[in-house]
């Protein structure tokens, strides 16, 4: 796990470097080697070490919008989904999807930039292991500001009555892009969304990888075993903006310098100390998750870019032949 989470928390800080090329002094988000959005999950590398360390690759892992913590603990290509970032040819998607539509068959991986919407496709997803009798399992990664959203509650609804073999962890960092979790929910435990639909819920109350390793255990264990869905809240915290570029001019500085004392990544190096655990062996993690990290973007830069002619190609539905010709006008008349 700790490897995992040095590697999620250097990939995202490389990521912020590369992402401000060409986009400064005056921000330009249109500029640079990775145009658009990028949303950074530095501060929730717990959640996603502690809970994929128990999947397969035969298990399904959607995320939301703040996906590359999540996508490397369940092992996703590094170099692929960098390469998907940078829009190049040979990404996970050809370069059409960006960061946050990921995609990797390969480990049944997938994100969606719209909240709460995997809730839904992981709940298929454990369906269709249920009716094919495996002991596959699901798992569903959304943050807080998403459990009052119609997604969720619907696939809440509908695990529990066909007992379904998934699992939901809600990432709790306290704030929905710009709303504190107290002016948008009703709830200050999210987990307790969980008794309205008679499943088991339970709440991590710290950025703490062990604390989520054993919650998440009892979880899957318990889907893989045919025993129903089950959901967790993790506290995790938000070291950077809701975005890059945020200037988050609407969070107290206090709450910053606070959510940058809970390092969940400091936290497991001391209790792997405790352990006897060298800080020479830290080291040579540490190192190694760099090498990764920086080989994949290397890599990822030296790509093509797709060429403009295949724009219509690989995407869900290809468009008519004519429409993708001469932009759906029929000869010429409209």
């Amino acid at each position: 796990m700790y490897e995992q989470m040095v590697t999620a928390r250097y990939y995202e800080e490389r990521l912020q470097e590369e992402y401000l090329v060409g986009k400064q002094p005056a921000f330009d988000i249109s500029a640079g080697p990775i145009p658009g959005e990028l949303h950074l999950a530095a501060g929730h590398e717990s959640s996603g070490a502690g809970v994929c360390i128990h999947l397969r690759d035969d298990d399904t892992v959607t995320a939301p919008h703040r996906p590359h913590h999540i996508a490397i603990a369940k092992g996703v290509d590094l170099k692929k989904m960098t390469a998907e970032i940078f829009g190049r040819e040979t990404g996970l998607c050809r370069g059409k999807g960006g960061h946050m539509h990921l995609f990797d068959p390969d480990v049944n991986f997938a994100c969606s930039g719209i909240i709460a919407q995997g809730c839904p496709p992981a709940v298929g997803a454990a369906m269709a292991a249920k009716k094919r009798n495996t002991d596959s399992v699901a798992v569903a990664f959304l943050g807080e500001g998403a459990i009052d959203q119609g997604g969720f509650l619907e696939s809440l609804n509908l695990a529990a009555v066909q007992d379904l073999p998934v699992v939901f962890v809600i990432e709790d960092n306290d704030w929905a892009i710009s709303m504190p979790k107290d002016r948008v929910t009703d709830v200050e435990d999210g987990s307790r969304r969980a008794q309205g639909f008679d499943m088991p819920g339970e709440r991590v109350d710290s950025d703490d990888a062990v604390a989520v390793y054993e919650a998440a255990e009892k979880a899957i264990m318990r889907a893989r075993d045919g025993n129903g869905p089950s959901l967790i809240e993790v506290q995790v915290h938000r070291r950077m903006g809701h975005f890059m570029g945020d200037a988050e001019a609407y969070r107290p500085e206090a709450d910053i310098e606070r959510a940058k004392q809970r390092d969940s990544i400091e936290r497991l190096a001391d209790d792997l100390r405790a352990h006897g655990v060298s800080d020479d062996d830290l080291d040579e993690i540490r190192e190694r998750a760099h090498e990764r990290v920086d080989e994949a973007i290397a890599w990822a830069k030296e790509q093509p870019e797709p060429d403009p002619s295949e724009a219509y190609e690989n995407v869900f539905t290809n468009p008519p032949a004519q429409t993708a010709t001469d932009g759906g006008s029929e000869g010429g008349e409209q």
